[in-house]
């Protein structure tokens, strides 16, 4: 079953809780609380908007801070990084989001095989740092990036998945469609993404969708769902044969709408 719901709160929200109600109203299973500017939400609003989610059956996750770079030349900014996402998922546990979405990495000159061994290192501190907090239940979710300078191809993301515990891939089309510069225009291209996610990834799969502008070095800027680059609708039968949970979260702007369009094409 695929769970379809907004990057955001529902325009007009009054807090995490509103925005739950909100989002359950319009129809949707699935919320994306975002973190992307400052980790940052009162524990007694966290656990209240969690509560209310779990009674209307409305799936939480969140998105970790956009400028965390395990990567970064700057062993100050690395430090950072690794708390920003463990205060990130310090709230995703009070919320009960099951999967914290992070941007793990840029290149910054490195080759590909050294960044990823940074983000090995990064994920496996943060996951003993997350043990040791009782935060087992969130998992670290490894978006695919759309820009070519920007660590995060499915292939890289399958390597630390099997060697980090709790962490997952997430599959962002919009981004996987800029990497490739348009390759994503066929069902079978979706297709294939799923598998490969699947190869190394059992449990549900999160994933997000947007149309998409790039250039030669990948992504630009999120378009609305009509620019169809990529085409929602070459995505839906894969999203409907997809054996096992799915979210499919919508960053497609503004993401409520079309997180409704998403979902009125899948049933």
């Amino acid at each position: 079953m695929v769970e379809v719901g907004p990057a955001g709160y529902p325009a007009g929200s009054k807090g995490p809780v509103d925005a739950v109600e909100r989002a359950a109203a319009m129809g949707f299973s699935a919320l994306e609380v975002q973190f992307v500017r400052q980790a940052r939400m009162a524990e007694a609003n966290a656990r209240a908007a969690g509560r209310r989610a779990k009674e209307l059956g409305v799936l939480l996750s969140a998105h970790a801070p956009y400028y965390v770079n395990f990567n970064s030349p700057s062993h100050e900014t690395r430090a950072k990084s690794e708390e920003w996402v463990l205060r990130s998922a310090r709230i995703c546990h009070q919320l009960g989001a099951w999967i914290l979405v992070v941007h793990a990495a840029s290149y910054s000159g490195s080759g590909e095989e050294e960044c990823t061994e940074a983000v090995v290192e990064a994920l496996s501190r943060l996951r003993e740092a997350m043990g040791a907090e009782g935060l087992e239940d969130v998992t670290l979710g490894l978006e695919t990036m759309g820009k070519l300078g920007s660590w995060g191809t499915l292939e890289e993301i399958g390597d630390v998945a099997r060697r980090v515990r709790g962490t997952a891939p997430v599959l962002d089309f919009a981004h996987l469609h800029a990497r490739s510069r348009g390759g994503m225009n066929s069902p079978e291209g979706f297709e294939r993404a799923l598998r490969q996610a699947r190869s190394f990834h059992k449990a549900r799969l999160h994933c997000h969708f947007s149309c998409i502008e790039y250039t030669a070095q990948g992504e630009r800027r999120h378009l609305p769902l009509a620019s169809r680059s990529p085409d929602y609708s070459l995505a839906v039968a894969a999203l409907r044969r997809f054996k096992g949970g799915l979210t499919l979260i919508s960053e497609t702007p503004p993401p409520e709408e079309g997180a409704r369009a998403m979902l009125e094409l899948l049933a």
